[in-house]
């Protein structure tokens, strides 16, 4: 499948920020002729399902500047330079809902929007949560909530709960619920 590559010619760097950074890549397409690919570099993510004894999924209600309105989302956050996913899992976990977890187990990875970005999200299931006390970045305000599956489900259906890796989460666990049956 060697025909479906792309070469890269050239690079134009952007933008480089805080989270992502931007770049402009020429390329020559597997027919000889040139085009131009824009490029979002991202260095990763994780996101943590994370369900209480009672049954409840542990979910963040947090503002998005690029939709601008708050979503419910699992809690889930970039990792830092040099981090392992796992740890960023248990940092997240922690900062944003208080919660730990004896431990973490990888449920799968995946890429989120291929067509222009690179960021790749590891996704991890909690297991053993003990409470504590959150504690977010300076910059980040969330609202922690738990939910029923039942009630998750709804919020999915009605697009309440609206972003791929909350989605995920539910019907993984919609799924892993009806295994166990």
């Amino acid at each position: 499948m060697t025909y479906l590559t792309e070469k890269t010619i050239s690079t134009e760097s952007i933008f480089t920020g805080k989270v992502i950074s931007l770049q402009v890549d020429t390329v020559t397409l597997p027919n000889g002729n040139e085009s131009k690919r824009e490029l979002v570099k991202h260095p990763g993510a994780v996101a943590v399902i994370a369900v209480t004894d009672e049954g409840k999924l542990v979910l963040v209600n947090q503002f998005r500047k690029p939709l601008e309105k708050a979503i419910l989302e699992i809690p889930a956050g970039k990792i830092d330079p040099g981090e392992a996913p796992i740890k960023t899992a248990a940092r997240e976990l922690k900062e944003e809902t208080g919660y730990t977890a004896k431990e973490l187990e990888l449920v799968t990875s995946f890429y989120t929007s291929p067509g222009f970005a690179d960021e790749i999200i590891y996704i991890y299931e909690a297991k053993g949560l003990l409470q504590g006390k959150a504690s977010p970045d300076a910059d980040e305000f969330v609202e922690v909530t738990e939910v029923t599956l039942e009630q998750a489900q709804a919020l999915v259906n009605d697009q309440t709960i609206h972003d791929a890796k909350t989605a995920y989460a539910v019907m993984y666990l919609l799924l892993k619920q009806a295994q166990a049956k």
